[in-house]
């Protein structure tokens, strides 16, 4: 094994434009590294634990459970009630993304479920969120305007109880 090599403190905004950008470049590796190596030095620095789950997310893809078990634990470590319920609504909304890539049997519901909790999350944070601050709207238009382009992903029907006869 090889023991890791802290980061100085006076290093992290430079690191944290460094992790930013590599998630622009679509390499999810690095910014998740990087976020973990300034976690290590301040462990609730806010802007790295957003940008760690964004890391984590963009990694639905290739590792979904595992991925998003470790995202849901870095969005109960954030302070702000409205970026827990944003990030939330998030979270379940790249969730559907993957199910809808994937497809298969049952994944219109599925997919259409997570879209519909990334809604209700959204709607949540909508409540929360400052009078200038808006991305909880444009990402539940977003979510809807995914879910009317696809007529296929609909709700699980509901299973009737049987009827007995007496």
């Amino acid at each position: 094994m090889f023991e890791l090599k802290p980061l100085h403190e006076r290093n992290i905004p430079s690191a944290l434009e460094k992790a930013k950008h590599y998630r622009l470049l679509n390499e999810p590796l690095p910014a998740e590294s990087i976020c973990l190596d300034i976690l290590e030095v301040d462990p609730n620095h806010q802007e790295a634990l957003v940008t760690l789950l964004l890391a984590l997310s963009d990694q639905f893809e290739q590792r979904l459970n595992e991925r998003y078990r470790r995202a849901c634990d870095v969005l109960n470590r954030l302070d702000d009630e409205y970026q827990r319920a944003y990030y939330n609504g998030l979270i379940a909304e790249r969730r559907a993304k993957v199910h809808l890539k994937r497809g298969g049997p049952g994944s219109g519901h599925v997919t259409y479920d997570w879209f519909r909790q990334a809604m209700e999350r959204y709607e949540k944070a909508e409540q929360l969120s400052p009078a200038d601050n808006d991305d909880a709207i444009l990402r539940w238009n977003t979510c809807a305007r995914i879910l009317m382009s696809h007529p296929d992903l609909k709700p699980e029907p509901q299973q009737r109880s049987p009827q007995f006869l007496e």
